[in-house]
């Protein structure tokens, strides 16, 4: 436990960590302010401290994560040429579940006042699903460019139905519910590969 009126590091990342933690060990109807903290080991009023509240702290934890994801499909198109084109694209697409993505997706998704704050952000310009879809498109162009993939794939195409596959899975995945990695795996091998 951080002692009082000691600065506690990385706090927003810290208190994420916990947050993922929690939601997969326990489900997200486990999250909660005070389950945070104990998890991250701080003091029971850091969360309010950086945060607005409960829905503020959730609806910042699912932008921190789409915008990781988002910066790693903007690295896409630096490996056109290298690696496999399924393999790259996989990385980008399974990104979207690590760290109990479809648990914290469905939290932020029932809790309205985090989902509008998700939203809002989002069109303001944060990154999210567009920003990775067009990573994966300029990629699909690049790897194209190169022969590395078919003149009768559609990149923009492709794109939408890897980003569309992986926003339904999140906003349809469960605590206990099939690993949807499998399902991402084949749908980009067959978009891919045909």
């Amino acid at each position: 436990m951080s002692p009082r009126g000691v600065a506690t590091p990385d706090v927003r990342e810290r208190l994420f960590a916990a947050a993922e933690r929690v939601v997969e060990r326990d489900g997200p109807g486990a999250l909660t302010s005070r389950s945070v903290t104990t998890e991250a080991g701080c003091a029971k009023g850091l969360l309010h401290a950086h945060f607005a509240g409960f829905d503020d702290f959730v609806a910042e934890l699912c932008l921190d994560r789409f915008a990781r994801t988002a910066a790693k499909a903007e690295k896409l198109p630096e490996l056109a040429g290298r690696g496999t084109v399924v393999r790259n694209l996989e990385a980008v697409a399974l990104a979207l579940f690590d760290s109990g993505g479809p648990a914290i997706s469905s939290l932020a998704m029932a809790r309205p006042a985090a989902a509008l704050r998700v939203r809002a952000s989002m069109e303001g310009g944060a990154p999210g699903f567009t920003a990775i879809q067009q990573a994966i498109t300029g990629y699909l162009e690049a790897e194209r460019d190169l022969g590395r993939v078919a003149e009768t794939i559609d990149p923009y195409t492709v794109a939408l139905a890897v980003v569309g596959t992986a926003h339904h899975l999140l906003m349809t995945g469960w605590p206990g519910a099939p690993d949807p990695r499998p399902l991402m795996t084949r749908l980009v091998t067959a978009l891919v590969e045909g």
